[in-house]
C-alpha cells in the first residue's frame, strides 16, 4: 500500500458498479496508437488503458549479439518490460526487478506463437516495453501494445494478440481489473489468445477460483480479447489504410492478409 491510500470498503456497490463506476464486464477506456510513438524504432505503439500508459517498440530482425545466442532455425525473440522510476506512487528502483524478468518472459512467450520466427534464423527481433504509469493490467496491456509495434514493425504475424485480466472481487468476476481491484481483490487470471483460432498463448491464475469461476474468467476473457483485437484493427487501419482519393493510385486494401488475419493454408 502507497502512502496515504486507503483500502475501500468495497469493490462492488450495492448497485452492483465498481469503484470507477465500470460495470463488472466492462473494460476501462482504451487508446491504440500504432507507428511514430518512438521514431528510430522499427515499428512502435502505445496504449492507454484507464490509467495504465505503455509504448512499445521493435528492433529487427537484425543481427544478433552476442552471436552465441543465435537460434539456427528461428530468431531469437527478446522482449524487456520495464517500468519506469515515475510509474508508480512509490519511486520504484531503477534496477530490474525479478518480477521485470519474469513478466518479460510471460510477454514473449505470448507473442511467440503468432509470429513466423522461423523466417528470420540466427536473427533477433527485440521487444522493449516501458510502462510510464502503471494503474493495473500493465502485463496485458504491454502485449496489446508490443503485438501492434510487431505489426507496425512489419514482421510476420499469425495474428495481432490481445490480452486481458480477468479477476473477482466481492465474489464477482471482473473484466480488466484497476489497480484498486487487483491489489485488493480475490486474484485475477490474466489471458492473450489468438483470435481466429481462440489459442490460448497465455493463461496465468493469480489467489483462488473454483472451476466454475475459472471457466467463466475464461469465457469472459475470450470475449473481451476478441473486442480488443477489433480495436487492434482499428487502430492498424488508423495508421495506413488511405482515403479514397489519396495519391496512391495502386493502393489496395489487402489490410486483413496483411496483418495474417486470412485463412492460412493447412491451418485451421
Amino acid at each position: 500500500m502507497s502512502p496515504g491510500e486507503e483500502k475501500p470498503d468495497y469493490l462492488i456497490n450495492p448497485e452492483g458498479l465498481r469503484l470507477d463506476g465500470r460495470r463488472p464486464d466492462e473494460m476501462r477506456p482504451l487508446e491504440l496508437k500504432v507507428g511514430d510513438v518512438i521514431r528510430n524504432a522499427d515499428g512502435s505503439a502505445s496504449i492507454k488503458q484507464g490509467n495504465t500508459y505503455i509504448v512499445a517498440a521493435i528492433y529487427g530482425p537484425r543481427e544478433l549479439h552476442p552471436r552465441h545466442l543465435a537460434l539456427p532455425d528461428r530468431a531469437y525473440l527478446r522482449c524487456n518490460y520495464r517500468m519506469t522510476t515515475f510509474s508508480v506512487p512509490d519511486r520504484k528502483r531503477p534496477a530490474p526487478s525479478r518480477r521485470e524478468r519474469e513478466i518479460s518472459m510471460v510477454i514473449r512467450n505470448a507473442l511467440e506463437p503468432a509470429l513466423f520466427l522461423e523466417e528470420f534464423p540466427e536473427a533477433v527481433i527485440d521487444v522493449y516495453i516501458y510502462v510510464l504509469q502503471a494503474d493495473g493490467g500493465t502485463r496485458c496491456a504491454s502485449i496489446n501494445a508490443a503485438s501492434l509495434a510487431l505489426a507496425d514493425a512489419g514482421v510476420p504475424m499469425r495474428s495481432l494478440v490481445p490480452s486481458i485480466a480477468v479477476g473477482k472481487a466481492d465474489g464477482t468476476l471482473l473484466v480488466d481489473l484497476g489497480d484498486m481491484e487487483d491489489k485488493y481483490g480475490g486474484g485475477d487470471v490474466p489471458m492473450a489468445i489468438i483470435p481466429h483460432t481462440e489459442s490460448i498463448t497465455l493463461l496465468q491464475q493469480d489467489g483462488s477460483f473454483t472451476r466454475e469461476e475459472l471457466l467463466e474468467a475464461m469465457r469472459m476473457g475470450i470475449n473481451a480479447c476478441k473486442v480488443l483485437h477489433e480495436r487492434q484493427k482499428d487502430a492498424i487501419k488508423r495508421a495506413y489504410v488511405r482515403e479514397p482519393g489519396d495519391d496512391d493510385d495502386e493502393y489496395e486494401d489487402d489490410l486483413e492478409d496483411d496483418l495474417g488475419e486470412a485463412a492460412i493454408p493447412g491451418e485451421d
